[in-house]
């Protein structure tokens, strides 16, 4: 893309991220861990499939179909509309197996909005990183504004700040992926739908982050190509793995670009309301 736009100079100012190596390597070395020599196929198959023909062996080996599994890969459970009843039982006879979870229940519940809202409270990281007040202020400063719904004062305090002043915040439910997050009047609107109910807390509030507006053009289908005003996100992958309490990998697996227009609230590549893009380090 650089060549075609006459840019060919910046190519050495556009880092690598070899994030599809990365994360395989990470996968194989999990698989690795499973201590099974012998070559696995790689299948793709359901919650329901596995309902329907999972069982484990006597030593909580999981076997789908008659063949036995060393990894899963969770390419759908992300949202609570992908489960019925059978899905919430496939879900648990993988995690009661051995076989290596991608993520497991304790990794995918560790990046919820809400366990991020935790976080951010005050001693919480000094419980995890005691005596080392340095570590915990590096990672306090990643932080923005992050605050409670729940059906306490302290979420009372929040509903009432947001209603007050909603474009200084950004509503955000359980999800991931894009076109979840609600600003302005959604905001206010959801607030009121859910105050005095157990379905606040299904939710968290967020200082609404105002970043950098630039000049670029994307390229989707059907879209004409000009130059617009947008913004980047920038995302690093990583590659984690932990056997017995023990950590065996933790390690950058790359980084990922996304840029949407100014204008639009929401993103998602998957949505069609963001571009993939890379860096450019001058």
């Amino acid at each position: 893309m650089l060549g075609l736009a006459g840019l060919e100079e910046l190519r050495a100012s556009v880092p690598d991220s070899n994030t599809t190596v990365r994360l395989a390597s990470a996968l194989h070395r999990a698989w690795e861990l499973y201590d099974r020599p012998q070559g696995v196929p790689s299948i793709r198959d359901s919650f329901e499939f596995v309902h329907k023909t999972g069982r484990l062996s006597s030593d909580n080996r999981l076997f789908v179909d008659g063949r036995e599994v060393a990894l899963v890969l969770y390419r759908d459970g992300f949202s609570p509309c992908h489960y019925t009843e059978e899905s919430w039982e496939a879900r648990l006879l993988i995690e009661r197996s051995l076989a290596i979870k991608c993520p497991d229940i304790g990794t995918h519940l560790a990046g919820t909005k809400k366990v991020q809202q935790v976080l951010a409270r005050p001693g919480v990281l000094e419980h995890f990183f005691p005596d080392q007040p340095q570590v915990v202020q590096q990672i306090r400063d990643t932080f923005t504004g992050l605050y409670t719904l729940d059906q306490c004062p302290e979420g009372d305090r929040a509903v009432a700040m947001a209603m007050k002043t909603p474009d200084r915040f950004v509503l955000k439910p359980q999800r991931e992926g894009g076109g979840n997050n609600l600003f302005d009047g959604e905001l206010v609107r959801v607030l009121q739908e859910v105050d005095g109910g157990t379905g606040r807390a299904a939710y968290i509030l967020m200082d609404r982050l105002w970043p950098r507006v630039e000049r670029n053009v994307l390229q989707h289908r059907n879209v004409p190509l000009e130059p617009r005003c947008v913004h980047g996100e920038l995302g690093i992958f990583g590659a984690y793995i932990r056997k017995d309490g023990e950590m065996i990998l933790n390690e950058v697996a790359g980084h990922m670009m996304r840029t949407k227009c100014a204008e639009d609230s929401q993103g998602g590549v998957n949505r069609g309301r963001a571009a993939y893009d890379s860096p450019i380090l001058c």
